[in-house]
């Protein structure tokens, strides 16, 4: 309890720091600068819509493609997020206006689309995609502008500016489908401040597009791909007709501005999109919750224990007062070795390293080490980490399975380094199967899942045998008990001692410690939100570790006093408990967040939600086990056996 108090006393220290996580910047991104009329590149990202949930390269549809298509070259993380990025036709210049111009016009010539483009462009307007470019790193945003009147005066209405990631493919309007086919770029500059008679220098600091559906005859367009756009909303839009060949122009114009915006500050306005408002509440609740919790265990602790070792220690009376309480009844079985002890230790063994993992991906992202900017660094890096903390999810699995009872531990550390990063490969696979039907560039590439083959066999294994070999020879834990030879009967339990009752018991205050957050996080994971406020989310992991430690020692301590002893398969299962409300959240999220009504979407959620929650419960489940063990043994370490 100390200990638990004493990281929340830490955790609250660094709230200053949780709050302007936003204000740090990648170390070693340089800033690019640009002069006067030097050609700024715009690239295409993906296409994305969150009912779909699959993502497709820029170029599957048939946009105006460069006289050269160049791929970058893209790291692990990029590939899993299905980025696609490639180079694109439109030609921007730094500082220089352009009012309107025309892609991929051949003598004055609209483009084509055919009957199946057509009908696939059309299709994809209708899933709600999202187009995303970048220009100099910095993701392009649709401005919406939110009129909210006062209360009790309707004349006097507040401008609410947010802006939107990427932006529309087109629209439909009764029962018609529109395409945006005009690009209206507006690129935001900032200044640099030089020396005299040294050339002015400027950084991109926003990059913003209002997309406009124009139909091909309102659009004038000369033989020098320059264009004229009609004025005001005289109007109507492109539209595209899924039956038939569709004829319109491709356009753009691009529009600068200065700004006192820093280069160090950019990504500021992508960043503050989420209510900061209702992150503070979330801590403060989850505090609240911890506290309580902390006075129950206190209680517990405090009045209960010593009481009980202060009455086992008496030599007189001892009868009475074995009575009275279950716990030190068990003290020859508490110890005992549970069924299947190779398994347990195997997924122990993962939860540590999934926790040493989570940890320090979430400390580094906190200091401003994985910034959005880094695009796909915080996947890349939770694989590789993963992958390195086998050696500590080695070690610790091979003494625990020695300290109970253990004699293969090269088939355990075999079960250690696969049992778990089987299911997940497993599940992916199946899932990238289905992804691969839809051609989506959602599917991770063969080259790709080779490579994380040879990760996981050529790094994970050998650093898991490696901890695993050296926790095995190590001295077993030191159990301050010894075990009868002949077990002991187990009274008949109370229905509240059901294991089912006790997950969803202990499972409910550490869920509310971290629910708010989770919807953040399940908005950056499926509807292709920015998430980093991973200074609050710190916190928040902290404060999970605290919570559920702590229900974890109060139900073991209601289970021995029940005369329980099987608690170690137990307290895992119940520990985790807080797993099964992330399932039931994340079934509510989809039903009432999500307008994903068709099966292999539907599969992907709920095929990833369920690593999520395995993850998760192996996660809770370990820090549970290991601070219900750390407490075991300290309480029977303090009385008297004879």
């Amino acid at each position: 309890m100390t200990l638990g108090q004493d990281w929340l006393s830490w955790s609250l220290m660094l709230l200053s720091l949780a709050c302007d996580s936003h204000a740090f910047y990648v170390p070693g991104v340089a800033p690019i600068n640009f002069h006067q009329n030097d050609p700024v590149e715009i690239k295409a990202v993906k296409l994305t819509s969150s009912r779909t949930q699959l993502p497709y390269e820029y170029y599957s549809l048939p946009f105006c493609q460069p006289s050269k298509i160049t791929y970058k070259a893209e790291n692990l993380g990029e590939v899993l997020r299905g980025d696609r990025i490639v180079n694109t036709p439109f030609q921007v210049l730094m500082n220089s206006e352009k009012k309107c111009e025309v892609l991929c016009s051949q003598s004055n010539k609209p483009v084509t689309l055919t009957v199946e483009q057509s009908r696939l462009v059309a299709e994809r307007i209708t899933e709600d995609y999202y187009v995303h470019l970048i220009a100099d790193n910095l993701p392009v945003a649709t401005r919406l502008e939110l009129y909210s009147s006062r209360e009790g005066d309707d004349k006097k209405k507040e401008k609410d500016v947010q802006f939107e990631h990427g932006y529309r493919l087109g629209f439909t309007d009764v029962n018609k489908i529109y395409l945006h086919n005009h690009l209206s770029f507006i690129l935001y500059y900032h200044r640099e401040d030089l020396e005299e008679d040294q050339e002015h220098t400027y950084r991109v600091v926003r990059f913003e597009v209002i997309p406009q559906s124009i139909r091909l005859e309102d659009i004038k367009a000369d033989e020098k791909s320059s264009c004229t756009l009609p004025e005001g909303t005289s109007s109507s839009p492109q539209e595209i007709d899924p039956t038939k060949e569709n004829q319109l122009y491709f356009t753009y114009s691009v529009h600068w501005e200065e700004s006192d915006i820093k280069w160090a500050s950019r990504w500021d306005t992508y960043l503050t999109m989420s209510d900061v408002q209702i992150h503070w509440f979330s801590i403060i609740n989850s505090v609240v919750v911890v506290f309580f919790l902390s006075g129950i265990l206190s209680m517990i602790i405090i009045r209960t224990l010593r009481k009980d070792i202060a009455n086992y220690n008496k030599e007189d009376d001892i009868e009475d007062t074995m009575e009275e309480s279950g716990w030190k009844l068990v003290h020859g079985d508490v110890f005992r070795p549970p069924q299947y002890p190779m398994i347990l230790s195997s997924l122990l063994g993962s939860g540590i390293q999934l926790f040493c993992m989570i940890l320090i991906v979430i400390f580094v992202a906190m200091l401003g080490m994985l910034s959005p900017s880094s695009r796909g660094a915080l996947m890349t890096t939770a694989c590789f980490l993963f992958m390195f903390m086998g050696v500590f999810g080695g070690f610790s699995a091979g003494r625990l399975y020695r300290t109970l009872k253990g004699h293969r531990w090269k088939k355990g550390a075999f079960c250690t380094a696969t049992l778990y990063p089987g299911v997940v490969f497993g599940i992916c696979f199946v899932l990238n199967c289905f992804i691969w039907g839809k051609h989506s560039s959602g599917a991770v590439p063969f080259p790709t899942m080779v490579a994380l083959l040879c990760m996981w066999f050529g790094i994970s294994l050998p650093l898991v045998y490696l901890g695993y070999y050296f926790g095995f020879r190590k001295q077993p834990y030191d159990n301050p008990v010894r075990t009868n030879q002949i077990p002991r009967q187990i009274p008949e339990q109370r229905w509240y001692m059901n294991r089912f009752v006790g997950i969803l018991m202990a499972g409910i205050l550490p869920f509310g410690a971290m629910f708010i957050e989770l919807f953040f996080i399940f908005s950056a994971i499926w509807e292709n939100q920015f998430y980093y406020l991973f200074g609050f989310l710190f916190l928040v992991f902290i404060i999970l570790v605290v919570s559920c430690s702590q229900i974890s020692i109060v139900m073991v301590y209601f289970q021995l006093c029940a005369e329980d002893y099987r608690w170690w398969w137990r307290n895992f299962l119940v520990s985790g408990g807080s797993a099964f409300y992330v399932l039931v959240y994340a079934i509510f999220y989809f039903v009432n967040k999500l307008d994903i009504v068709e099966f292999i979407p539907s599969l992907l959620y709920f095929g990833y939600t369920a690593l999520m929650v395995l993850s998760f419960w192996l996660l809770t489940g370990t820090i549970g086990f290991y601070a219900a063990y750390m407490f075991v043994r300290k309480i029977y370490a303090a009385v008297k056996i004879d």
